[in-house]
């Protein structure tokens, strides 16, 4: 199933001129607030018209200026999550549920809520209300809820955002294992990198209305990179292979620059996974360091120094054809002699090496 778009919308102070296509899987619309990823997603969804634009899911014709043809939002049999979930109160969650089977095309009893149910671990929640869920649960109860329309296509609107640290990872598996399952496009609207990094096959990148990177994944972000939201998320993807599992020491993965140990990954020998490296937990040697309890050591080339705020700098580094960042002191710089074109080794604790 593929999905293509282009539109032009323009309101006061901001104009959307955006054209991208996408398969099966995950794509995730990736921005700072305000780059127009939500009116994007509203556009797909049919809750918000285009003044010019083009959209046709699985060779279906939703929207077109030219030829006149604007099916409407209840007719595009597209389910949409919003950040803040919108249950009704009034209703438990199982009648919340129940509400999504009203506009699906044909009736599959009860078996297909139970199966969306345990999909989504909620099954234990059916006799409760709203307000006694947690933030985590009312969003998988909506997710459940937009599944039971029997949609043709997903679209999750910052679905996490309202979320604290510890409910998005209790919720995060659960979006894993939807992403394996259900057979259905699913419209990924995030300004989180960790969550793009882990779910999405596609990467659509906006900035001011524009797209400004399209593609697989695991190229857009280890190749293209994305927007840093703040110093300390600065850093970066590399793409490595899953090599072995040794026990009481980690996964090894393989890098074209050496081999990299992280934290055990549940993820066979062979498979690509994305390595989040922050800049901060890169620290720099010149020659070979000796003894030290950082697992993971790759040799590199500085390709740039930028300054950043007070005794701060980023080193860029090239490890294997592949960019990597080192936030040290300019003191440390100094010290070590390091200038652009300098051989130097990039140490990083295992624990600090993010796979997904």
């Amino acid at each position: 199933m593929t999905l293509e778009v282009v539109a032009r919308h323009e309101v006061p102070g901001f104009t959307l001129d955006v054209a991208f296509s996408a398969g099966a899987g995950v794509t995730a619309l990736f921005g700072r607030s305000g780059a127009g990823k939500s009116t994007l997603a509203g556009i797909v969804a049919g809750l918000v018209r285009p003044k010019a634009g083009r959209v046709v899911l699985d060779g279906e014709v939703l929207f077109d200026t030219v030829a006149g043809i604007a099916v409407p939002a209840r007719r595009r049999r597209i389910g949409v999550v919003f950040q803040e979930g919108r249950l009704f109160p009034h209703m438990t969650v199982e009648q919340n549920l129940l509400f999504g089977r009203r506009f699906r095309s044909g009736s599959s009893g009860r078996e297909g809520m139970a199966a969306i149910t345990e999909l989504l671990g909620i099954e234990r929640l059916l006799d409760r209300r709203p307000r006694t869920l947690s933030g985590g649960e009312q969003q998988r109860v909506a997710i459940g809820r937009a599944l039971l329309m029997d949609p043709r296509a997903l679209i999750l609107d910052e679905p996490l955002a309202s979320i604290d640290v510890p409910r998005r990872a209790e919720i995060l598996p659960y979006l894993d294992r939807l992403k394996r399952e259900m057979r259905v496009p699913i419209l990924y609207v995030s300004h989180a990198i960790e969550e793009i990094a882990r779910l999405a096959d596609t990467v659509v990148v906006l900035e001011a209305g524009r797209v400004v990177a399209a593609g697989p994944a695991a190229d857009v972000i280890a190749r293209h990179g994305l927007p840093s939201l703040s110093p300390s998320e600065e850093g970066v993807f590399l793409l490595a292979t899953v090599d072995r599992t040794v026990a009481g020491q980690g996964t090894i993965l393989r890098h074209a620059a050496g081999e990299l140990t992280v934290p055990v990954v549940a993820a066979p020998p062979g498979t690509v996974l994305r390595v989040r490296i922050h800049a901060r937990d890169v620290a720099l040697a010149v020659g070979e360091p000796g003894r030290l309890s950082f697992r993971n050591r790759l040799p590199a080339t500085v390709s740039g120094i930028a300054a950043g705020d007070g005794d701060a700098v980023t080193v860029a580094l090239d490890v294997g054809g592949s960019p990597l960042l080192a936030r040290i002191t300019r003191d440390a710089v100094a010290d070590l002699d390091i200038r652009a074109g300098s051989r130097v080794i990039a140490l990083m604790k295992a624990v600090a090496v993010e796979g997904y």
